[in-house]
């Protein structure tokens, strides 16, 4: 019924057109400001200029001529994007209004690098079972302002909530694959969005146009964004090191390292072709959300092409060595699961980090709550990609040879 338009709220506000100069000044409404002051966006200093505005219009370009979205996708969409754009205005409203802000110090992050499907949720959880560590929690990266205050309770979660459960209310398969909820650890691209420069649309939708652009952009925008809603953050609520993750981090090693270059990596490694199958799963799910017309296959070879450069370009970084001040770590997925304080243990010391006793009595019962939680099946078969299986074998060789990678897929 919804798709068909016979829901008159969603339909009046699915058919509004997405542009930009439409978006922009909803947002200024909203907020009581002024119509066509895009000055309000932006705001002093690396991140929050006016450089959001070339991917936000492609972005919407795309939405419109790409994504056939149904009428349910275009609602969810616009929501979306309203978020983002209220948020970005608070975002720079703070940063004027405190620019001290920036002086905050992101020291030493542990950013987990890994491709999709690969462990990283895992690793993350067991991250962040270290009282020494804060691991950014979904609410925060949606709603990051004001700098929330610890062991207050706050009307932000309860926003999250509804905006990252809806996704697995249209799509009941979601849940099995990938849990959402404003009070869980959340990765890095949702505050990337704000930049609009984020790999976070090119899950949802077939933006063609758009995904061209993007893997050719300039990321730093994206990453000086991302540090800015960290110091926000932190600005109430002093933090001693941060956990980060998302797969994005592993086609933009050179503006993650500009913007953190003090980082701890941990890459995580998996059969690629297990990786191609799980994650074409997951994309196909969110993007049913959004649209009738999706296609495992492009999925699948966008997908292809992107982890083969990524994981080929891995390997000669890796062995070329990284920039002083680096320190990296690597985990098997094959060995994570089994094993996972046997994989800590070896990554703490890899990174150069202390694992005191009670912190690892911590992880052991997180590694067990977490392995209590993971009882969902997530169903795919390789055949469905629409991939040569031994031309991908083939291809990836090098890299499994290189972090004897073990097989799965078959």
């Amino acid at each position: 019924m919804i798709n068909e338009g016979s829901v008159a709220p969603i339909a009046l506000e699915a058919a509004r057109p997405f542009s930009v100069t439409e978006l922009l000044d909803a947002a200024l409404a909203r907020r009581g400001s002024v119509s066509g002051d895009v000055g309000a966006f932006c705001a002093p200093g690396p991140g929050t200029g006016d450089d959001f505005l070339e991917p936000l219009e492609l972005l919407l370009e795309s939405l419109e001529g790409d994504a056939q979205l149904t009428v349910l996708g275009r609602w969810i969409t616009h929501r979306f994007l309203d978020r983002l754009l209220d948020v970005r205005l608070q975002i720079a409203a703070h940063v004027r209004d405190d620019p001290a802000v920036r002086d905050e110090r992101i020291i030493e992050p542990i950013v987990v690098v890994g491709a999709p499907r690969t462990g990283t949720t895992a690793l993350h959880a067991l991250l962040a079972a270290d009282h020494r560590h804060r691991v950014p929690l979904g609410w925060e990266l949606l709603r990051p302002v004001p700098p929330p205050v610890a062991g207050e309770e706050d009307g932000r979660v309860a926003l999250a909530d509804l905006e990252l459960r809806l996704p697995q209310t249209v799509s009941g398969g979601l849940e099995s694959i990938h849990a959402y909820s404003g009070r869980m650890h959340k990765e890095c691209l949702s505050a990337m969005s704000f930049s609009f420069r984020s790999e976070e649309f090119v899950s949802r939708y077939a933006t063609a146009r758009y995904i061209d652009w993007l893997g050719s952009c300039d990321m730093t925008p994206a990453y000086e964004m991302h540090r800015l809603v960290l110091q926000i953050l932190q600005r109430r609520q002093p933090t001693a090191r941060w956990v980060l993750k998302s797969p994005v981090h592993l086609h933009n090693l050179d503006p993650l390292l500009a913007v953190y270059p003090d980082a701890r990596l941990i890459v995580t490694h998996r059969d690629p072709l297990a990786i191609l199958g799980s994650v074409t799963s997951l994309i196909a799910t969110l993007r049913a959300v959004h649209s009738d017309a999706v296609s495992m296959p492009d999925i699948a070879g966008y997908h292809a092409d992107l982890y083969l450069a990524d994981l080929d370009g891995l390997r000669q970084r890796v062995d070329r060595g990284f920039p002083a001040g680096v320190a990296v770590a690597h985990a098997s997925f094959d060995e994570l699961r089994p094993d996972p304080i046997g994989v800590i243990n070896r990554v703490y010391e890899d990174l150069g980090l202390w694992l005191p006793d009670e912190v690892r009595a911590a992880m052991i019962r997180a590694s067990e709550g977490h392995a209590l939680e993971s009882h969902a099946v997530h169903a795919w078969n390789f055949e469905s990609l629409g991939l040569d299986q031994q031309e991908q074998r083939r291809l990836f060789a090098a890299y499994c040879t290189r972090f004897a990678v073990t097989e799965e897929v078959r």
